[in-house]
């Protein structure tokens, strides 16, 4: 019984820190990607406007480029999966709570 005890403690410590942390943050990033996705809204909106209107000329050709170029940096983020599958108590309970987070933001 003290063996499983001692093996059951940090696993279940794990879990439920990675949980917590991992809900605290997808709470956040929701959040923020709410109001960023108002601002970049707004100045398109401004931008789209602006042009109509001849005041200013967007090459919107370079604006793909670059949203092109930001999304391909997104595949250097594979460091952080192994280091989430090296530590898979904690990410699992971190990816959990991450998701429960996300749904209530």
């Amino acid at each position: 019984m003290s063996e499983q005890t001692s093996f059951l403690t940090p696993l279940v410590t794990q879990l439920g820190v990675g949980g917590v942390i991992g809900l605290c943050i997808g709470y956040a990033v929701k959040k923020i990607a709410k109001i960023v996705a108002v601002i970049v809204g707004l100045f398109s909106l401004g931008l789209l406007y602006l042009e109509y209107q001849g005041m200013i000329s967007v090459d919107w050709l370079g604006v793909e480029t670059w949203g092109n170029t930001a999304l391909a940096g997104l595949g250097q983020m594979e460091g952080i999966l192994g280091a989430l599958i090296s530590n898979l108590p904690f990410a699992g309970g971190a990816i959990v709570g991450f998701g429960l987070g996300i749904k209530m933001g």
